[in-house]
């Protein structure tokens, strides 16, 4: 620890863990510096001895103390054979490492770390006088599918560069300190997010990059933030999977839907960037008229016609009566057309009604 006030905390959360049992944490005064080590006046019957290994372990600018330094020392042996209690000055500052790490725990804080190493599970980081592991699963950009020698060649070329982390585990017993990038990276983008949210306005047209494809829709990037387009929202027809439109990579403009200050979150929208077929429909289907159209898809309320581009029209299901499959081409009767909700109810008609029908309505 090289910041006095760090330092200072540090000797203060000290004093109240202090112990003398082997493992406990101790503040002192230095009494006496010889060849042999260094003596610390612990407020105890025996002094505790700090052997001059443990200071060698120290970098050149900590290891030099003079007679009256208050230091923190932690218990290696309470009664060595000579009956000396021997305290260690290194491992005490590494618990000073320990107590930083566990603060950035219960305060979810990120930090930043240049990665120096890597084994086959993933990534070793540097934590003060610790080395903390990163878990290859706990790393934002490792590709999927990877075998052992493509793994270790993806950790390789990220060694050496800088990254976020976030605190995992903390375990000092065990000598074990976890951390995640991936969790990391995660925060990061939801904090830049609600930066980026609130100088968005709900109907304005953002250019983006589609950066993943899932079955309810697809993200799209906006500048730095992500927004979700559901999957109704990619086009007036219907769509059963987003990559029938989209790619990873793709350029796209949107349409920001809905802000969800609270939630974090940023509705967009491809389809409301096109004409909306419902409403120039409307200026040309009416209840009554028979029209031409094919079964898109089965329901439980009955089977769904598909009669222009991005409208669809549902025929009910009738006791004693078989629809027709999917795919099958029908002619049907407008029972009403709602142009507000998006809705159009239908019915099958029988060929003996078609003798007195009018023209069906004209494709655009």
């Amino acid at each position: 620890m090289t910041d006095a006030k760090d330092y200072e905390l540090f000797l203060t959360q000290v004093n109240a863990l202090g112990t003398s049992q082997r493992g406990g944490l101790m503040t002192g005064h230095v009494i006496s510096i010889g060849d042999s080590g260094v003596i610390v006046d612990l407020g105890l019957k025996r002094d505790g001895v700090i052997p001059r290994s443990d200071l060698e372990r120290l970098p050149d600018d900590e290891a030099q103390l003079e007679i009256g330094d208050e230091i923190a020392v932690m218990v290696v042996d309470p009664v060595d054979q000579d009956g000396n209690l021997i305290v260690s000055i290194a491992q005490a500052r590494e618990s000073g490492d320990w107590l930083k790490a566990k603060k950035l725990l219960e305060n979810d804080d990120i930090f930043e770390a240049t990665s120096i190493s890597f084994n086959r599970g993933g990534l070793i980081v540097p934590f003060g006088r610790l080395r903390g592991f990163v878990p290859a699963s706990h790393l934002s950009e490792l590709p999927r599918g990877l075998d052992q020698g493509e793994r270790a060649e993806y950790l390789e070329q990220i060694v050496g560069k800088k990254l976020p982390f976030k605190v995992l585990e903390v375990d000092p017993q065990r000598h074990r300190l976890v951390l995640s990038e991936r969790k990391a990276v995660r925060q990061w983008r939801q904090e830049r997010k609600s930066e980026i949210i609130k100088s968005l306005n709900e109907g304005e047209v953002r250019k983006g990059v589609v950066t993943s494809l899932r079955e309810f829709g697809a993200f799209v990037d906006i500048g730095g933030a992500d927004g979700l387009i559901h999957i109704s929202e990619l086009s007036w027809k219907r769509v059963d999977n987003p990559g029938q439109l989209l790619q990873v990579g793709q350029e796209v403009d949107t349409l920001i839907l809905h802000l969800d200050y609270a939630a974090n979150r940023i509705g967009l929208s491809l389809k409301r960037l096109q004409p909306n077929p419902w409403k120039t429909a409307a200026e040309r289907i009416e209840a009554g008229m028979v029209l031409d159209g094919k079964v898109t898809r089965q329901a439980s309320s009955g089977i769904y016609v598909g009669i222009e581009d991005g409208i669809e029209g549902l025929v009910r299901s009738t006791l004693g009566y078989t629809l027709p499959p999917e795919g099958m081409h029908v002619r049907v009767r407008v029972l009403s057309f709602d142009r507000e909700k998006e809705r159009m109810n239908l019915e099958m008609v029988a060929d003996e009604e078609l003798v007195a029908v009018p023209a069906t309505v004209e494709e655009t």
